[in-house]
């Protein structure tokens, strides 16, 4: 067991991110994001106006990809080479384009063998997404699967929308997210469930530095 690697596994919502964070400011360790990726191909692909994979490969493979917090409250930003993509890779077009590459296993390889090197990169990593347990980091020490209520999630990104002056319809979002949740846990590919050995918690009436203490505790004990 590695007991550098923490693994944050879980569907969207649920504050894996934040949680991420939280734990690197503690820490001091690096973060991967490995959903902000599976964006960033589909972010090059629309931008390109191309699927062919290949050709997305050639232009992420010029640059560097690196993850930063570039303030105290930001979420992470993914920057490709100089380049912040964050602004571009959080919309539903991206991200029905990620969905799609991500059932293609010549991608999901490429990505794999990125996220595994960031394994180098830092006093200790913790890794953000949806396999990270079960597929990308089977070695891992400690390994933690977040849930939260399709309502409670809605409700969330109901919020983080009417923030940027967007109106939404919160029975729309629910359906999206049920529908969402459905397809990545019974995928045949890296299907959306928890580790083994992983411990599950809900988050649906956390708040998020009592979710961080309560992470912190079960890996310090």
């Amino acid at each position: 067991m590695n007991s550098k690697i923490i693994t944050i596994d879980g569907p969207s919502g649920v504050g894996k991110g934040t949680l991420a964070k939280n734990l690197s400011d503690e820490l001091d360790w690096i973060v991967l994001d490995s959903g902000s990726l599976y964006r960033m191909v589909g972010y090059l692909s629309l931008k390109n106006d191309t699927k062919d994979f290949s050709e997305i490969r050639k232009i992420i493979n010029k640059e560097e990809i690196s993850f930063k917090f570039l303030s105290k409250n930001s979420n992470i930003s993914l920057f490709l080479g100089e380049d912040d993509l964050s602004e571009f890779i959080r919309n539903e077009e991206v991200a029905k384009l990620a969905s799609e590459f991500a059932v293609i296993p010549e991608v999901r390889e490429y990505l794999f063998k990125i996220q595994r090197a960031f394994l180098d990169k830092g006093k200790g990593l913790i890794a953000d997404g949806r396999d990270m347990g079960t597929i990308l980091f089977p070695e891992a020490k400690y390994k933690f699967f977040i849930t939260a209520s399709a309502e409670e999630r809605a409700r969330r990104r109901e919020n983080q929308l009417k923030e940027s002056g967007l109106s939404v319809n919160m029975r729309n979002l629910q359906e999206r997210i049920e529908e969402r949740d459905k397809k990545d846990s019974s995928r045949e590919i890296s299907p959306l469930v928890p580790a083994e050995d992983a411990v599950v918690i809900d988050s649906s009436n956390i708040g998020i530095y009592e979710l961080k203490d309560k992470v912190l505790n079960l890996i310090r004990s």
